[in-house]
């Protein structure tokens, strides 16, 4: 598996697209969008030269793009300052897709501050991973990522696939069956990315400078009831349906492990002080269904078919390339309804929901 390659948000603008299917993390960048506030709020004030820097990690495409752009802009309303926004992302990114809708961004929040002061700013696009340098020394003054962070750099190195060990058979993230060497991997590389990320962004932030994390994590301590564990769990069992159906080689799905980890808000914490480079100013966890047209706050589900077909298309518009690169796309239509299934069998049972972790870091 090639990260910087394989992984990205299916592209295009049809039925599986991104664009189409990312109400799920749209519905996080609102749920965040004070702490983006409060954050601008602080920097305006201390920016020298009057030129603030703001970066957006793992950007992706579509209309999410320029949301956060939009509240960083509102944010801003009470201070005379220009602003260099850096949309960042892998390289497989469709980066011409955001270049081609910002002509028609900039008009739209021309027209929403009509008779407003709006502020002068600039957007470039960013190819590149954040597990990597990415700015000079202490040129950044903010920076936000979201629905990122829970991504590893790689896989650990004993699970590729080019390993050939099958250290977590039957399994493509953790599950009741994963063996606790296999668990043990994933919190260390958890560990080592975060780590690293924080060391990047702490060279490159000015003085005083922030983040804005937000990504999936679990709100139980124990790793075998991860929240992710469930909705991986259902994707493993649909791709042991085609499997038993002789769609997909039983080797294939044996090879095959997610480079994704959700960690606790005590895990998280515990490596932010480890670094001692950011002092956590904000840190909570919220829930989202998984259902991203489900806005309901109650336990029951009540659609659960209608349901799974949305989680399907959700999980399908951001792993799609993943899948495709492992199994091929002849599969992917079969896969991806079995889920849909089993997801809404799932879902008549219990009403399952996201963890995501929200938090505030300023530099030391």
């Amino acid at each position: 598996m090639k990260t910087d390659t394989d992984f990205h948000m299916a592209k295009g603008e049809g039925e599986s697209s991104y664009i189409n299917n990312s109400r799920l993390q749209r519905k996080a960048l609102f749920e965040t969008r004070q702490v983006i506030k409060k954050a601008v709020r602080e920097l305006c004030p201390i920016v020298l030269p009057r030129n603030l820097v703001v970066v957006d990690l793992g950007c992706s495409l579509g209309e999410n793009t320029f949301i956060f752009v939009s509240e960083v802009i509102n944010a801003m309303s009470d201070h005379p300052l220009e602003v260099q926004f850096f949309l960042n992302d892998l390289p497989g990114n469709d980066f011409n897709y955001i270049f081609r809708s910002l002509e028609s961004f900039k008009k739209m929040v021309a027209v929403e501050h009509k008779g407003g002061t709006l502020p002068p700013f600039y957007v470039a696009g960013l190819p590149g991973s954040y597990y990597t340098r990415l700015f000079p020394s202490q040129s950044v003054h903010l920076f936000h990522s979201s629905y990122c962070l829970h991504w590893r750099s790689q896989l650990p190195g004993e699970l590729d696939v080019n390993a050939k060990t099958y250290l977590n058979k039957g399994n493509i993230y953790i599950a009741n069956t994963t063996p606790l060497s296999v668990v043990k991997l994933y919190q260390q590389l958890f560990q080592m990315d975060l780590l690293l990320f924080l060391k990047l962004r702490y060279e490159e932030l000015v003085f005083g400078g922030q983040m804005v994390l937000t990504f999936l994590g679990r709100k139980n301590e124990d790793v075998y009831k991860g929240d992710l564990n469930h909705l991986c769990g259902l994707l493993a069992l649909s791709i042991q349906s085609l499997v038993q159906k002789g769609l997909v080689q039983e080797e294939k799905l044996n090879a095959f492990n997610l480079p994704v980890y959700g960690p606790s808000i005590d895990e998280v914490t515990a490596v932010v002080r480890k670094s001692e480079l950011f002092h956590i100013r904000f840190a909570k966890l919220f829930e989202s269904n998984w259902d991203p047209y489900d806005d309901s706050r109650g336990h029951v589900v009540q659609d659960s078919l209608q349901s799974g077909v949305n989680v399907a298309k959700s999980i399908r518009a951001v792993m799609e390339p993943l899948f495709m690169s492992h199994f091929g796309g002849s599969v992917l239509d079969e896969l991806f309804k079995e889920y849909a299934r089993n997801v809404a069998k799932h879902l008549q049972k219990e009403k399952t929901k996201y963890s995501v972790i929200v938090m505030s870091l300023q530099r030391r």
